[in-house]
């Protein structure tokens, strides 16, 4: 399915300071755009939150070619607690590598030429020390699964996805809809999946007119749809249609028309300084400190 793309990897954040550190500072990748709401996404884009939140997409480039990160903020909630779903997201930068040294960021190594580093929250990025291609540095997406071939069947004969590589040895499948996107990499664990609280989402775009048909065939073969398809607003942008669903572990995925998210999803040259104005308006930690008390653990 060349028309389909991976879009991007959703993740809570608590921290949002620090969080923009490591994905600026020490990733080396740009913020793309920045958004606030006053109250929660109608297809919980920002979790099972009804209050004020924000959206930043981070990338190393337009989100037209790139695959991102979505962090979400929820105002008011300090952390949240990891699951065993999320395993890591692996990228190619030895700058990334060096970027980490340099500021004292923690790093271990994980194979010969790689290291994990950990975001603010805990979600694990391996960073492979080669350097940054010109296309996308980010690889793959591992999250994991409780019954491998149960799950490489929903994602490869419903949802289409293309069968890359199958490492018996490591328990992974390597999965994804074009060569130079993206992957996705299922890893049986070996027991059930734990969400957490910390849960994410991936995004995948595919023509307006084929959302529809996604959202009946995975009715037909009885999985699960969180949110049928719905019209989602951003303020002084483009309206997108999105249909949410569960994968046979809950991994929730979320597929949009491409069209309209073309128009959403373009670059901002504003959102370094939005996302620096919002961090400094919000006066939540102060708050809080000053009250002696902890933001809410989600």
């Amino acid at each position: 399915m060349a028309l389909r793309r991976a879009l991007h990897f959703v993740f809570k954040v608590g921290d949002r300071p620090k969080t923009a550190t490591f994905y600026r500072e020490v990733l080396g990748m740009k913020i793309l755009r920045h958004e606030e709401f006053e109250e929660g996404c109608k297809a919980t884009c920002n979790g099972p939150y009804d209050g004020r939140w924000s959206k930043t997409m981070v990338g190393y480039g337009a989100e037209d070619d790139h695959f991102v990160a979505e962090l979400t903020y929820n105002y008011g909630v300090g952390e949240y607690r990891l699951g065993s779903d999320f395993l890591g997201l692996t990228l190619q930068s030895s700058q990334a590598v060096s970027n980490a040294r340099k500021l004292g960021w923690p790093l271990a190594e994980a194979g010969e030429g790689t290291y994990v580093a950990e975001a603010p929250g805990g979600y694990k990025f391996y960073l492979v020390d080669k350097e940054q291609p010109a296309t996308d540095p980010v690889q793959k997406v591992t999250l994991g699964v409780s019954d491998l071939q149960r799950s490489t069947r929903y994602w490869s004969a419903l949802l289409r996805m293309k069968i890359y590589e199958r490492n018996e040895g490591k328990k992974t499948v390597l999965l994804g809809h074009a060569d130079h996107q993206c992957k996705l990499e299922l890893q049986d664990i070996g027991a059930a999946v734990d969400r957490g609280t910390a849960f994410g989402r991936m995004a995948f775009s595919c023509p307006r007119e084929q959302l529809p048909e996604v959202e009946a065939l995975v009715k037909k073969e009885s999985w699960k749809i969180l949110t049928p398809l719905i019209s989602l607003d951003t303020p002084g942008k483009a309206t997108v249609e999105v249909v949410i669903l569960a994968d046979p572990d809950d991994h929730e995925i979320c597929f949009v028309g491409d069209e309209a998210f073309r128009e959403l999803s373009k670059v901002d040259p504003n959102g370094d300084t939005l996302l620096d104005n919002a961090m400094a308006a919000d006066k939540s930690d102060e708050w809080f400190a000053k009250h002696k008390k902890q933001k809410a653990s989600a």
